[in-house]
């Protein structure tokens, strides 16, 4: 449509004119109004691709750690000399990407190529144990053997947990057969990063002053079973510790521990 008209003047004669200036107040008001209404439809379209495509990741590598476990007598993944520092290149939470890496088809020295480890939603973290924000992927770092996820193997840390959560060592599955684990559809395999704090990249949230997590972040998880979902993270804040170093409630989703 033209934005010139004709207008008859008092004489017969025809000219041209343009919008009013109330008219393109209208128009604008209405692009405005348009926006306003699409953007978060766009945003939550975004965001739902991520956490798609993350779901796809802890899938893959599920069926790595199974093709690993069925390698290896049923044995999920474990290594000597292990230490309980979440970010240690030795940690339990990432030594397993070297061990089932091959059977996803990547080989050679680990590196930021390796985007199945990647979880798109990945661009920052809250660095441990100082908790100052970092605008960086977990993905990036070589102290994470460049991965997005960590395996669920809390009990094979070295250090004992404190007295006050009454349990003999830490929960988590490393070194055991899947089949002498209890309730493999609610025992975790794979967690994100931030779901072992908790925080969460698919919605993220400004962590509370003087703590490392808030309840129920939500992340992708995956579990013995095989499945994958979208889960709410109990966070207990009179522990002072990582979520991952208990069980929730049982009203949650999931647990760490393998009975």
């Amino acid at each position: 449509m033209s934005s010139k008209r004709k207008r008859r003047s008092g004489s017969g004669a025809f000219f041209a004119t343009g919008f009013t200036l109330i008219e393109l107040l209208v128009v604008i008001g209405v692009i405005a109004i348009l926006a306003a209404l699409l953007l978060p439809a766009l945003a939550r379209s975004k965001a739902s691709a991520k956490r798609t495509e993350c779901l796809s990741n802890l899938r893959q590598i599920s069926l790595g750690l199974q093709l690993y476990a069925a390698d290896n007598h049923d044995t999920l993944p474990a290594a000597p000399n292990v230490t309980g520092d979440s970010l240690a290149t030795n940690d339990v939470g990432i030594f397993y990407k070297r061990l089932v890496k091959s059977y996803l088809g990547l080989h050679g020295t680990s590196s930021p190529q390796d985007k199945v480890f990647a979880c798109p939603a990945d661009a920052f973290y809250y660095d441990w144990p100082s908790l100052t924000y970092q605008a960086r992927s977990m993905h990036d770092l070589p102290n994470s053997d460049y991965s997005s996820y960590a395996f669920n193997g809390g009990n094979g840390y070295t250090n004992r947990p404190p007295a006050y959560l009454n349990e003999a060592c830490w929960p988590g599955i490393f070194g055991l057969t899947q089949t002498s684990i209890r309730s493999a559809a609610k025992t975790v395999l794979l967690t994100e990063f931030s779901g072992g704090f908790p925080w969460s990249w698919h919605q993220p949230q400004k962590l509370p002053p003087r703590q490392c997590g808030v309840n129920d972040a939500r992340n992708m998880l995956s579990f013995v079973d095989g499945h994958v979902s979208y889960v709410k993270i109990y966070w207990n804040a009179n522990f002072h510790i990582t979520s991952w170093c208990y069980d929730p409630p049982v009203r949650y989703d999931y647990k760490w521990s393998a009975d």
